[in-house]
């Protein structure tokens, strides 16, 4: 699968021998001249970065027969979701806000596997070519259905409210593929007959999505622009192309040999109307992360918009996107029915990356807040959602919690549970984005659900949703993405608007 959009190249045959024959001194000498200059142009260009070369157009022919233009009266925004799955969350938002300044139906993608797909680091202008993180989604995501355990985003994330208000529209990732790929009943192809048919599809939809083929005229334009050579912004009052205010040191420059700079671009001078990305059918952005960094942003710098009403409502509503209904009944049932009482929620990340080394402050924190609640009624009630195994807990600070049975009653989560795996038929069932988004008619409607498919992993997001519910207070890892997502749910009061029905 790693190798899916990977050419089969054929065996170089020998050389003929051949008799020498006389050549010209002016001949040899001009050819000679003519090979240094292909030297100097592929030496050129070999080492400047490929964001700084725009793709070649190409003219859409039968070579690209994947491009339905005629077929399809949108223009399509894809982008290439990465890291773990509150990354992912940012950049969902990101892409909502990309594709409503440019009038475009956002490509809804799935939930990937944590860390399936890595960007790099754009403090250190080390990140994956735009190019590769496409080709690299795209490989994962055909690898997810093809051992059914596609769930998409808008599956697990609610954007009704946004859909119905006709403020973006959405077509899901599994509808659009199987209107460029020409793969039928794309939900279920595990049981197809047709594996090679189907994979050869996906293999030349695969590289012409990601960009592997250049820009291809009235059809993909791939952006190349990257954190590395671009901010993005929008109707900010600067001039278009600005330097930003964060630019690699010299000593960087000098000792990882690059040239990059940092150009603060408007996207919808530089994407939307009259511009060469206009008449595309599909936009393919990479990565759409970015975060705030040395007083400017890593690369997207869109927070308000006040010339543009539509806009600046829509960056205010997609501040907080909660979960389905599903996941935040499931939540609070837990809550209310297992743990029946006020609690304290503690959110310990401690063996992914970072976080393995930072033991001691982690427990801390939780020390100090357990101690705080001295006067409450016991024991004191306390959710734990924690990536270490209940096994490992002897010698930390959990395990001293869980020891002391009279003072404290610890609650926690399987993925065995009842609930958990009740609420993913729920969301199974649901199909939200496939019910929020554009399906063509002639597709028939709603796809089938697919008996082998696998029920998706919503454990993390149901212990999200009960530590939203925490009235004793929440603790959480300090740097974690998974705490600030929880600390958003609470300021917003997800538990409190939230109830039983869906279940």
């Amino acid at each position: 699968m790693n190798h899916l959009l990977n050419s089969n190249r054929p065996t170089p045959k020998p050389w003929p021998h051949k008799k020498p024959s006389y050549r010209s001194p002016l001949l040899s000498l001009s050819l000679l001249t003519l090979l240094f200059s292909l030297l100097f142009f592929l030496s050129y260009y070999s080492l400047t970065p490929n964001s700084h070369i725009s793709p070649p157009t190409k003219t859409l022919n039968s070579q690209f027969p994947q491009c339905p233009i005629s077929q399809l009266p949108q223009k399509f925004l894809w982008y290439a979701p990465h890291s773990g799955f509150s990354n992912q969350v940012s950049e969902f938002k990101n892409a909502i806000l990309m594709a409503a300044i440019l009038n475009r139906t956002l490509i809804v993608p799935p939930v990937l596997d944590h860390h399936a797909v890595a960007l790099g680091s754009c403090p250190k202008f080390r990140v994956s070519d735009p190019n590769k993180i496409r080709v690299d989604v795209w490989n994962h995501v055909v690898e997810l259905l093809r051992i059914g355990r596609y769930v998409s985003m808008a599956d697990i994330v609610d954007i009704s409210s946004l859909v119905s208000s006709s403020v973006i529209q959405t077509i899901d990732f599994r509808v659009f593929a199987s209107l460029w790929c020409g793969v039928k009943d794309f939900d279920c192809f595990i049981e197809s007959n047709e594996q090679l048919f189907l994979f050869d599809s996906l293999k030349q939809c695969g590289s012409l999505l990601s960009g592997l083929n250049g820009n291809v005229d009235k059809c993909v334009h791939a952006v190349g622009e990257d954190c590395r050579t671009t901010v993005w912004t929008y109707q900010n009052g600067e001039k278009d192309g600005v330097l930003d205010s964060f630019q690699p040191d010299e000593q960087l420059k000098r000792k990882k040999k690059i040239s990059y700079v940092r150009r603060r671009r408007d996207i919808y001078q530089t994407l939307g109307p009259s511009s060469a990305a206009e008449s595309a059918t599909l936009l393919a952005f990479g990565s759409l992360f970015t975060s705030p960094y040395r007083g400017s942003e890593l690369y997207i710098d869109i927070h308000e918009a006040p010339r543009d009403q539509r806009i600046q409502s829509l960056i205010k509503k997609i501040e907080f996107l909660p979960f389905v209904p599903e996941i935040l009944s499931a939540g609070k049932e837990f809550a209310d029915k297992n743990i029946n009482a006020h609690f304290l929620c503690a959110q310990l990340r401690l063996l992914d990356g970072q976080f393995k080394n930072h033991w001691k402050a982690t427990f801390l924190s939780l020390k100090q807040k357990v101690e705080s609640l001295g006067q409450s009624p016991l024991p004191i009630h306390i959710f734990v959602m924690t990536d270490l195994p209940e096994g490992n807990w002897t010698g930390s600070y959990l395990g001293d919690l869980a020891r002391d049975s009279h003072h404290f009653k610890l609650h926690f989560l399987r993925e065995e549970d009842e609930l958990v795996i009740k609420t993913a038929k729920k969301v199974v069932a649901a199909k939200h984005s496939l019910r929020s988004a554009f399906v063509p008619e002639r597709m028939g409607g709603l796809k089938k659900h697919c008996p082998s498919e696998r029920l998706p992993d919503v454990l993390l997001f149901i212990e999200e949703a009960v530590c939203s519910c925490a009235s004793l207070g929440f603790v959480g890892t300090a740097g974690s993405t998974i705490a600030e997502s929880v600390e958003l749910m609470r300021k917003f009061g997800t538990c409190a608007s939230q109830s039983l029905t869906a279940l």
